[in-house]
């Protein structure tokens, strides 16, 4: 799947939705047409979603800048504590059994169809590799130089198709209130198990947030557009306008809807069990 903003995590910005209502409201495809495991695991394959699901780890980098703890503090006892909490395969079958109860065959077959084409296969490939590339900085910078170099050119074409890309995969817009419901849930948590003592109640925190969500949303978009300039610099424009027209499709909207949804949740999950862990690390600190 393309280029996730779950990767900006990462960064120390990163600052309301419930996904599972979320979840909820996309329904449940019915015993007939639910998808079963097997094909859940030939689909995240196929579709690159099974690392982008373990791309998540990575996001465990952020958690005491959330905090505002030095992860210094932690020793050597944080990369340990960190490995487990966001285990590459734990969060996989996370995901697989949302999927099953949520993915029907129709959306399945949708995805994998365009997926495991020749550019679908070869649009996996640079994704996964973005996935697990440790370099943000470069993707950022080199991103971002790139992206003003299509700015001042005149043919504004393949400039548009970045923009339709990143809009096609959060068409729903939920990008910026999934990343700060993780947060909230985050430190509401590490509040509750003593990490931190919170000086504003769950009301006040979510004011807060969405006093900076125009600005989260705007950060998301400018970063979004780097990171794809960057991930797809290789493809031209025409294999550029049958990506973005694939992703622009009605029922491949409804895929990307759920595969967001289902990363946001394990991710939120992962964060809430690492703060109840965290308070046997650190006595706690004001925030």
């Amino acid at each position: 799947m393309t280029y996730s903003v779950l990767r900006l995590f990462r960064p120390a910005f990163v600052p309301f939705l419930i996904v599972t209502l979320l979840l909820a409201s996309l329904g449940s495809p019915g015993p007939a047409r639910a998808a079963d495991k097997q094909k859940v695991e030939a689909f995240l394959v196929t579709t690159g979603f099974d690392t982008a699901l373990e791309s998540i780890k990575f996001s465990a980098a952020s958690a005491p800048d959330m905090l505002g703890l030095d992860p210094g503090q932690f020793g050597t006892d944080w990369a340990r504590l960190a490995k487990q909490v966001f285990d590459v395969d734990d969060m996989h079958q996370m995901a697989v059994e949302f999927l099953i109860a949520t993915l029907d065959d129709d959306m399945l077959g949708h995805a994998v169809d365009f997926y495991e084409t020749d550019l679908g296969q070869r649009l996996v490939a640079v994704e996964n590799a973005a996935h697990l590339d440790d370099a943000d900085d470069v993707r950022q910078t080199e991103g971002t130089r790139i992206v003003q170099e299509l700015q001042s050119q005149e043919d504004a074409t393949r400039f548009q198709l970045f923009h339709r890309l990143v809009r096609a995969t959060d068409a729903s817009g939920i990008g910026a209130r999934a990343l700060q419901e993780i947060q909230i849930r985050f430190l509401l948590t590490a509040s509750a198990a003593g990490v931190i003592e919170l000086r504003i109640d769950e009301q006040g925190l979510r004011a807060l947030m969405k006093e900076s969500e125009t600005d989260l949303k705007a950060a998301l978009t400018e970063s979004g557009l780097a990171a794809s300039a960057y991930t797809y610099r290789d493809f031209d424009n025409r294999d550029l306008e049958t990506y973005v027209k694939a992703l622009e499709q009605p029922l491949m909207q409804k895929v990307y809807e759920l595969l967001n949804a289902v990363q946001y949740e394990v991710t939120a999950n992962r964060f809430e069990v690492l703060a109840v862990r965290m308070a046997k690390l650190h006595p706690g600190q004001d925030i």
